[in-house]
């Protein structure tokens, strides 16, 4: 019950052959190797930033804005809300 063997593997393939035909593994396989290139495309400008230049700058955040009055219940929670752009 180990491994396969070299002569399961081709019965497997000879079967998977006769359903699918070589037409639609060909298809399947070049479809297949497409998204590939596509995520591999993708994964490499995802780390690249176009924009950037040769040297680094951090970014400020933005100052936290204090409100000068107090809640009258203490489980309230005072938030602004902006929409996204």
């Amino acid at each position: 019950m180990g491994s396969f063997s070299i002569w399961h593997w081709l019965i497997v393939l000879l079967v998977v052959v006769l359903i699918f035909g070589t037409k639609k593994l060909k298809n399947l396989g070049s479809d297949l190797g497409g998204a590939v290139k596509g995520f591999k495309d993708g994964m490499k400008s995802g780390t690249e930033d176009p924009g950037a230049t040769t040297t680094t700058t951090t970014a400020v955040p933005p100052q936290q804005v204090g409100t000068t009055h107090k809640a009258t219940d203490p489980n309230t929670v005072d938030v602004e809300a902006r929409t996204k752009s």
